[in-house]
């Protein structure tokens, strides 16, 4: 949940909260095969192992913001779980799924957590089922899931509970005050665990929507990063500095990993827990399981990000929002953005092996919430972070199903597949304004590609030394018809439309 969400903005999403849900915070070096022409760069980066296990694997994020509860009579387990094959066939090789335990209502969407043990198994909150389905539903979905060789990773919301059973009473100089803070589950009757929580288990709580907070134990950290990570996020606030809450905590991943078999995590708000905590679930959760975890720490400035994965010490990838924010800016430029912009960018090309680079997700894309979507040039950034050498790529599923960029979408899948290997080379010397170029030399088994970016009005090309000599090449989105060709020195023009991405693979 990013720390974005304040003044205004956290202000406008709290009534959304208590209406919907709680928010979402929201190596084999190479050389080019000839010398770059005059006035011309290539740099070479280390080819970074894949996050979560599988050589240029791709995650989906199978959820968005506003998931109906049901879709052509399906729930949304049942829906997801139906797709697999499909999800299969185009290249993904994992799946971010919702949070599956039950919320305040059934049209909670699953942030603003009650029950962390009830997966749509119990009558709470007046419903049996969570947004998405029962317990029964999901279990079949992730095992259709992994019936096609589909990771599933969890989003594990820790920083907050909601939507309590009933009021407390504490007393602060001398003033008694009524919070709901006591969750004693009478409905799930101590199955799986005993844990209660009252108000000595938070450091405090919301108010009504707008109206401040109630403390009575101090935060777990002091604001920092510019005050963009701070405690006291949503609802009741858990007191992490308390080793009974972390103890119960770690019990609940280990129960949940088993439970649903899950290859995975995503943590949600992560900058918002104390993190000595953070820390320690992974150690104990994750552990070296070889379970891949990547942690929502929405810090848009890269060396924020870079500070919390050394405060991590690597445990978990990281979102890389600072690329998403350069990609927005593109959005943002219409076409009067610098293009030079995109190279070496963001924590991907920083630190690759723990970057998760996106697009677009459901904080992003909703209003109310971050709402700072990329609506131009979106392929052209989906073209940039899945033929790029670094990262772990995640792609929104309202992208791929809403948005009709499916079949675009799956032509890059099949291109990172298929070429997207070897070193890497920025041409720092050909990018201009408008035309952005980057190029994978391939391997022994892989024939590399060469990337063209255009944000401008209209087509161009440029002679640039590539990889590949004495080579025929065509654009192999469909984008631009022919071929080119190059010299012996791998040089030639390469071409691309106006607003458009190309990718030239030898053939």
């Amino acid at each position: 949940m990013p720390s974005l969400f304040r003044g205004a903005a956290r202000a406008s999403l709290a009534a959304t909260l208590l209406l919907a849900a709680c928010a979402k915070e929201i190596i084999t070096p190479g050389a080019p095969a000839a010398a770059p022409s005059s006035g011309e760069t290539a740099t070479a980066s280390a080819l970074a192992a894949t996050p979560g296990g599988t050589v240029n694997g791709v995650m989906l994020q199978g959820f968005y913001w506003d998931v109906p509860q049901t879709t052509g009579g399906q729930t949304w387990w049942q829906l997801l779980g139906s797709q697999a094959p499909e999800l299969a066939a185009a290249g993904f090789t994992a799946v971010w799924l919702p949070p599956a335990y039950k919320g305040g209502s059934v049209f909670d969407v699953g942030y603003g957590v009650y029950d962390r043990y009830d997966l749509g198994e119990f009558n709470q909150k007046g419903t049996v089922a969570t947004h998405y389905g029962t317990l029964a539903q999901l279990q079949s979905c992730i095992a259709a899931l992994h019936g096609r060789g589909i990771q599933v990773y969890e989003d594990v919301v820790m920083n907050h509970l909601t939507s309590a059973d009933a009021q407390e009473q504490f007393s602060y100089n001398g003033q008694n005050f009524n919070v709901y803070t006591s969750f004693t589950y009478p409905s799930r009757a101590n199955k799986y665990s005993s844990y209660q929580w009252h108000y000595y288990n938070f450091n405090g709580t919301q108010q009504a929507p707008n109206n401040g907070w109630y403390r009575w134990n101090a935060w777990d950290f002091q604001p920092y990063a510019g005050g963009q990570a701070y405690d006291n996020l949503l609802g009741s606030e858990i007191r992490y500095a308390d080793p009974n809450q972390v103890a119960e905590t770690i019990k609940w991943g280990n129960w949940l990993t088993t439970t649903l078999s899950l290859d995975g995590y995503r943590l949600d708000a992560t900058k918002h827990m104390l993190t000595s905590f953070v820390n320690t679930w992974l150690d104990n959760v994750k552990g070296s399981s070889g379970r891949f975890a990547v942690s929502e720490a929405w810090f848009a400035n890269l060396a924020d990000l870079q500070n919390y994965a050394a405060v991590t010490g690597g445990r978990t990838s990281l979102f890389d929002v600072p690329l998403h924010y350069t990609f927005q800016a593109m959005s943002s430029g219409n076409g009067a953005w610098d293009m030079r912009g995109l190279q070496f960018a963001g924590f991907t090309e920083a630190n690759g092996a723990l970057a998760v680079p996106f697009v677009d997700n459901h904080d992003t894309d909703t209003p109310g919430g971050l709402f700072s979507p990329v609506i131009n040039f979106k392929m052209l950034a989906y073209a940039y972070l899945l033929t790029r050498e670094k990262g772990y790529p995640c792609v929104f599923y309202k992208d791929y199903y809403t948005y009709g960029l499916g079949p675009q979408l799956k032509t890059l899948l099949s291109i990172r597949r298929a070429n997207a290997y070897g070193a890497s080379y920025e041409y720092t010397g050909v990018d201009d304004a408008d035309y952005y170029a980057y190029s994978r030399t391939g391997d022994a088994a892989h024939k590399g590609l060469m990337l063209i970016l255009n944000d401008g009005g209209g087509a161009r090309t440029k002679g640039i030394s590539s990889p590949f000599k004495n080579a025929t090449l065509t654009d192999k989105t469909g984008n631009y018809g022919g071929s080119i060709t190059t010299d012996g020195n791998g040089y030639g023009n390469f071409p691309v439309q106006a607003r458009s991405w190309s990718v030239w693979v030898p053939n």
